[in-house]
């Protein structure tokens, strides 16, 4: 093992939570822990609040070690639910030691601190996927060689709020380092990436290269301040220096790594030498960012080192009236006693104009060089024109396209060019059509980052940046603007049913139809997927975003045909105007998003302004509504089944379908969270239909399959109940599946079973003239009576968990459960008990015959996977 690998310090954190147990190296500066997504590390445990801790590396007084302290709750000082425990204690911060034991307010999610030496880098890397880490370390190290731990003085405490804003200082947490030293040369502070980057520098002192001559140096400052670069081995550093005389300490931040940049500008230094002073102006053309400024200052740097009176770029192009190609002057440098010809050489022939000859030699990529006498005769005409006594021209090729020529002319001496000055052009020539090449990629990847490749739409960076730039205007002149939110309904229909091509091609005419809608300067972008966003700048009144917004909707009316089909889409709109309630570019996009939704909920094919009161709902519920309206698009949901099971033969009876949402990023949302959220915005419908459908179709798999045949139970919600098309909808689930209707149960709650009884009556009767079984769900949390709901056709009741929940505890509620089954038989109902989860609440209600149960106790909610398991284990044997 190196010396170096026995002396550093190496931290651990062991968690144990829901997920597992896994090993966690300490390498950054601050650590976030808790249960939201964008943490550093998760914790899988319900009772861990989303920030519920930090970790923050600190640097051990007076070494080169750093250890970690973890402070209960946030930065801001708001502590976790449940509070933070080491080693059994509650605390607000503690300096962490190896062996430590974490607790998070629960023993559900626990985790163990481990800081170590001497121990291979192999050996570290091995242990995070050990079990048993404790053994593994001890066999590590050797009598002669044990492993260490870190040892922290037990006075380096820093609790305090003072010491908390020390650690979470700049200092501490910036990824550079930062070095003190006093005029002695003792180095009096390290942060952790000084630490990290210069190992030994507190071992070299003043001969390490950082501090190597600071102390004679600061002497003899004007200036208590200055930058320098420094070498370290092979690496090379900015460094600057602040000398702090109030204080006599010398401090030193690296402001970056210069290495490569310093690598770079030598081996540039060493290629300008080996070239000639021409080829330089080739360098700066290729260093220049503007295409133009470059070619300018590269003509002058030619003209000025051939000593030529003129310099100039011609590039090919079709005329702008007549399409034949001719040829024009782009750019021309010439020496101050020479007038310009750039007006003469604008969309000039090669045909019928005597410059044949050039364009044939030319575009077969020869030179033309001589002096003007030589010329044919039509030539010299130009030449003389101009002033020229001789010339040189060289081609430039564009992706093996003759694009235009370059040229050297004397006006002064009839000179001959020679060869060297020939190649030099060339070698310009190349340069120039690289810069030209590298403009146009350029342009490109800018357009392609900038555009959406399918609409040729602006994307959401550039709708950004140009909202950006819309907004002071705006504000300095006194106007407003829009930003409007627009999703297309239920595209994803037409795009999973017809293909993506055809989908492709639909938002590609309805982005032309959109475009087309819009007054000019207003902006439309493709968001993503059907999503767009528009601008409307330099807005006065209301009235025209409603124009605009009303122009919208209309421009989607007519069918669009596409591939033989006649294809309808509508779109939703989301608006919000800049006003005090949405002042900035984010704010205004998330309220028309805000809007957006709240469109939606009014059914589609509309626009709504946002206003402060769509605010009131909390932002995650926000964001958790708008994943949810994806999610049964996405295929998130998944149907989970609880066998409900006879008390005396213990058969299985029947399945409850239960609802779960595996979201991509939250993970697994509660029912109870997101249940309500459905509710509310009407999407329980549609969800609603696709689990009575998964249902029906899976119970029909089981039975064709050969399993003993039961029911399957689907809870209906307040707004599935009352929807107008519930009778045809399950009618036609039932036909579509082939599920007989007595292999179907639904399943209300109490309080919606008398919220209005004669309807209830009346929908109830018709589901049972169809065969389909009726349970009342969670009976005894409502406010109804058996006397009430008798008049209902009912043939099933659920006695709610609470009440068994409560069974061994009151005996009041053993005689209302006691009372509750004996009147349900009495009326002819089934009764089936809900949460059971112990014997003795198994053994209560075989003593009062109630009839079957659901519980724990028997089976928890089972994928369809293993619920057949159960079914097919469940098969009488032949």
């Amino acid at each position: 093992m190196l010396a170096n690998e026995q002396k550093k310090i190496r931290h651990l954190l062991v968690i144990q939570d829901l997920e597992g147990r896994r090993t966690v190296p300490l390498q950054e500066t601050t650590y976030s822990l808790g249960r939201h997504p964008a943490n550093t590390i998760i914790l899988s445990s319900r009772s861990v609040s989303m920030q519920h801790a930090i970790l923050l590396r600190v640097t051990v007084p007076e070494t080169d070690q750093y250890g970690f302290q973890i402070i209960d709750g946030n930065y801001k000082g708001k502590g976790s639910t449940n509070g933070l425990f080491v080693n059994g204690t509650k605390c607000f911060s503690h300096n962490l030691r190896n062996g430590d034991v974490i607790a998070f307010g629960s023993n559900q999610a626990q985790a163990k601190y481990y800081a170590i030496s001497n121990i291979s880098e192999k050996a570290f890397s091995e242990s995070f996927d050990v079990e048993d880490l404790s053994g593994f370390l001890s066999e590590q190290g050797s009598p002669a060689n044990p492993f260490q731990t870190l040892a922290i003085d037990p006075s380096f405490e820093l609790a305090s709020e003072s010491a908390l804003a020390r650690l979470a200082s700049f200092p501490e947490l910036i990824p550079n380092p930062i070095i003190e030293m006093d005029l002695e040369g003792r180095v009096t502070y390290l942060n952790p990436a000084a630490a990290l980057k210069f190992p030994k520098l507190r071992e070299i002192g003043t001969k390490h290269p950082i501090l190597t001559g600071l102390l004679s140096t600061v002497k003899n400052l004007e200036k208590n301040s200055f930058v320098r670069e420094v070498e370290v081995g092979t690496e090379v550093f900015e460094q600057s220096v602040l000398y702090l005389p109030e204080s006599d300490l010398i401090r030193t931040f690296i402001i970056r790594d210069i290495t490569e940049q310093k690598q770079a500008t030598a081996e540039l230094r060493q290629r300008d030498r080996l070239l000639q002073a021409v080829a330089e102006a080739a360098n700066y053309l290729l260093g220049e960012i503007n295409y133009e400024t470059g070619i300018d200052r590269v003509l002058a740097v030619v003209g000025e080192a051939a000593k030529a009176d003129r310099a100039y770029l011609f590039q090919n192009h079709p005329h702008p009236a007549t399409g034949e190609i001719v040829v024009s002057l782009r750019f021309e440098w010439t020496h101050p006693s020479v007038e310009s010809t750039y007006q003469d050489w604008q969309n000039q022939p090669y045909q019928g104009s005597g410059l044949a000859r050039w364009y044939a030699v030319l575009s077969s990529g020869k030179s033309i060089s001589g002096l003007t006498q030589q010329f044919p005769a039509a030539e010299q005409e130009f030449l003389i024109r101009d002033g020229i006594q001789s010339l040189l021209l060289v081609p430039l090729c564009l992706e093996k396209e003759f694009w235009g020529y370059l040229g050297l002319a004397d006006c002064t001496f009839k000179r001959h060019w020679s060869k060297h000055e020939e190649s030099t052009l060339l070698m310009m020539a190349a340069s120039i059509i690289g810069a030209r090449e590298r403009q146009q990629v350029e342009e490109k990847i800018r357009y392609q980052a900038l555009h959406d490749m399918l609409t040729g739409l602006p994307n959401r960076l550039l709708f950004n940046e140009l909202l950006n730039k819309t907004l002071p205007n705006a504000t300095r002149n006194g106007e407003s603007l829009a930003v409007i939110f627009l999703d297309l309904d239920r595209f994803k229909v037409i795009n999973d049913t017809l293909g993506h091509t055809l989908g492709d091609q639909l938002l590609q005419s309805v982005a032309k139809r959109l475009q087309d809608s819009l007054r000019g300067g207003d902006t439309i972008a493709r968001w993503g997927g059907d999503e767009f966003t528009i601008l409307l700048p330099r807005v006065n009144d209301i009235e025209e975003v409603t124009l605009v917004s009303y122009r919208i909707l209309q421009a989607l009316e007519d069918a669009f045909h596409l591939q033989g089909h006649e294809l309808y889409v509508t779109a939703s709109l989301g608006i919000a105007l800049l006003d005090n309630n949405s002042p900035d570019a984010e704010t205004l996009i998330q309220h028309a998003d805000a809007a957006l939704y709240y469109a939606k909920d009014k059914g589609r094919n509309n626009y709504q302004f946002y206003s402060v009161s769509l605010s009131a709902k909390n932002p995650e519920l926000l964001t958790l509504e708008k994943s949810l309206r994806y999610a049964l698009e996405r295929k998130e949901f998944t149907v989970y089944y609880q066998p409900r099971v006879n008390i005396a033969t213990e058969e299985i009876t029947g399945m409850e379908a239960l609802l779960r949402w595996q979201h991509p990023e939250m993970g697994l949302v509660a029912p109870s969270v997101f249940i309500p959220l459905a509710e509310e915005s009407g999407l329980i419908i549609p969800i609603g239909e696709w689990v009575l459908r998964t249902a029906c179709i899976q119970n029909k798999i089981w039975q064709d399959a050969g399993l003993p045949p039961i029911t399957i139970a689907v809870n209906l919600s307040l707004k599935q109940f009352r929807q107008p098309k519930l009778l045809e909808i399950i009618a036609e689930i039932l036909e579509k599946t082939a599920l007989e209707a007595r292999f179907l149960e639904l399943e209300i709650t109490e309080s919606i079973a008398i919220e209005n009884l004669d309807f209830t009556k009346t929908v109830l009767e018709n589901l049972q003239q169809m065969g389909v079984y009726i349970s009342i769900d969670d009976f005894g949390t409502g406010h109804s009576s058996l006397s009430r709901l008798q008049l209902l056709p009912i043939h099933n009741l659920k006695i709610d968990k609470s009440f068994i929940q409560d069974l061994m505890h009151d005996v009041k509620v053993a005689h209302i459960i006691k009372a509750i089954v004996g009147l349900g038989q009495s009326l002819g109902l089934k009764l089936t008990a809900e949460g059971v989860e112990k014997e003795e609440e198994l053994e209560f209600l075989r003593s009062i015959n109630c009839d079957d149960v659901q519980g724990y106790l028997f089976y928890r909610p089972l994928s369809a996977e293993k619920a057949t398991e159960i079914l097919e284990s469940k098969r009488p044997s032949l």
